[in-house]
C-alpha cells in the first residue's frame, strides 16, 4: 500500500480540452450501459476477479482523454490496494492448515449466556422460517446479506474519482480490518449456527443467507455465492467480517454527513449494523456474539487508525522535524 500512500498524496490538476473531455464521458456512459446489459442479463459480479475488471474498465473509461500519467496513478493505487485484498482471500483458505482447535461449542454457550439461555437462531428459525414459504423479510435478508459483497467496492470507487486521501483512508480501513480478523481466524477458528447444526450441537438450522434472491430474479448472484461458498473458510464466524464493515462503514461516514443529508443517511448507516447482524442471525450464519466481536474489531481498527494518523500529523509538525540541518 506504500505505492498507494504515494499517489493520495500527488495533487492530480490536470486540465482537458472540450474534446478530450467529450470522448471521456462517452467512455464512461459506454462503460455504465455495458455493467448495466451485465448485470441484468447475467447478474452483479460478486467475485473478486469480477469485481477487480469491472472497477478498473470504469477507471480506465474515466482515463480516457486525459493525460497517460493519470492512468498510471490509477492502476498503482487499485494494483496495490486489490493485491493485498487477493492475498488475504487466499491466505483466508490457508489458515486451516493451521490446525487450532475449531471453537463450536463455546461460541453457543456465550450466545445462550447473553439471552438468558435462548439461542437467537434457532428462536428465530424455529418461529419465523417456513420451508414452502419465502417471506418478504427473507428477501430484505437476502438483500442486506449481499450488500458486503457490493458495498465496500463501490464505496472505495466513488471515493477514489470524488476524494482520493479519503479513498486511501477507506482501503486502508478495510485491509487492516481484514488482516486482524484474519489472525483470529488463525489461531482460534469458529463455527457458524448451521455447522453446529450439522453436527446435531444445537437443534436443526437452515442456511438461507440467499433465500430471498431467487424470488426477485436474483437467480444468478445466489449461485456464484454458493459457488463462493465451496471454497470459503467454513469456520471463519468470529469475527463476524459482515458486521464488522457495516460498523466501519457506519463509523467512516456518519462523521463525514453534513447538512440536510445527515438526517436520512445518519438512521441508515445506524441501523445497517444491526440489521445485517439480524440478518445474518436469522440465516445461520452467525451467532449475536460473532457480531459483537466483529464490531469491536472495525471499532478498534477504525480508532487505531485515527490514533495513529494524529500521531503521524503531531511528528511530522514536530521542531526536530521542522528543523533545517
Amino acid at each position: 500500500m506504500t505505492a498507494a500512500v504515494s499517489a493520495v498524496e500527488e495533487p492530480l490538476t490536470i486540465s482537458v480540452d472540450p474534446r478530450r473531455r467529450l470522448a471521456g464521458r462517452l467512455a464512461v456512459a459506454a462503460w455504465a450501459i455495458a455493467l448495466l446489459t451485465y448485470c441484468v442479463n447475467i447478474g452483479i459480479p460478486f467475485d473478486r476477479a469480477g469485481q477487480t475488471l469491472w472497477i478498473f474498465g470504469g477507471f480506465i473509461a474515466v482515463a480516457i482523454g486525459r493525460p497517460w500519467r493519470r492512468m498510471v496513478l490509477v492502476v498503482r493505487d487499485w494494483a496495490a490496494f486489490l493485491a493485498v485484498l487477493y492475498i488475504y482471500d487466499y491466505s483466508r483458505g490457508a489458515a486451516k492448515l493451521f490446525g487450532s482447535t475449531v471453537q463450536v461449542v463455546g461460541p453457543i454457550a456465550w450466545d445462550k449466556a447473553l439471552f438468558g439461555g435462548v439461542l437467537p437462531t434457532t428462536w428465530l428459525q424455529h418461529r419465523y422460517f417456513d420451508p414452502t414459504h419465502v417471506h418478504w423479510y427473507e428477501v430484505v435478508a437476502s438483500l442486506v446479506y449481499i450488500t458486503h459483497f457490493i458495498v465496500p467496492w463501490v464505496i472505495a470507487a466513488v471515493l477514489y474519482v470524488r476524494n482520493r486521501t479519503l479513498w486511501f483512508k477507506w482501503a486502508r480501513a478495510l485491509v487492516v480490518l481484514s488482516f486482524a480478523a484474519l489472525v483470529v481466524f488463525m489461531v482460534m477458528p469458529a463455527a457458524p449456527p448451521w455447522y453446529a447444526a450439522n453436527r446435531g450441537l444445537i437443534p436443526p438450522v437452515v442456511r438461507i443467507a440467499t433465500r430471498g434472491l431467487d424470488p426477485i430474479g436474483l437467480r444468478m448472484a445466489n449461485q456464484l455465492i454458493q459457488q463462493g461458498r465451496a471454497v470459503a473458510n467454513d469456520v471463519a464466524a468470529i469475527p463476524s467480517l459482515h458486521t464488522a464493515f457495516a460498523v466501519m462503514a457506519a463509523l467512516f461516514f456518519i462523521p463525514l454527513v453534513r447538512g440536510k443529508l445527515r438526517w436520512f443517511l445518519w438512521p441508515i448507516l445506524t441501523l445497517y449494523p444491526f440489521v445485517m447482524l439480524a440478518a445474518l442471525v436469522y440465516s445461520g450464519e452467525h451467532y449475536v456474539i460473532d457480531g459483537i466481536i466483529g464490531a469491536i474489531f472495525a471499532a478498534g481498527s477504525y480508532f487505531g487508525l485515527g490514533a495513529w494518523d494524529r500521531r503521524r500529523a503531531r511528528l511530522s509538525q514536530s521542531p526536530s522535524r521542522l528543523a533545517v540541518g
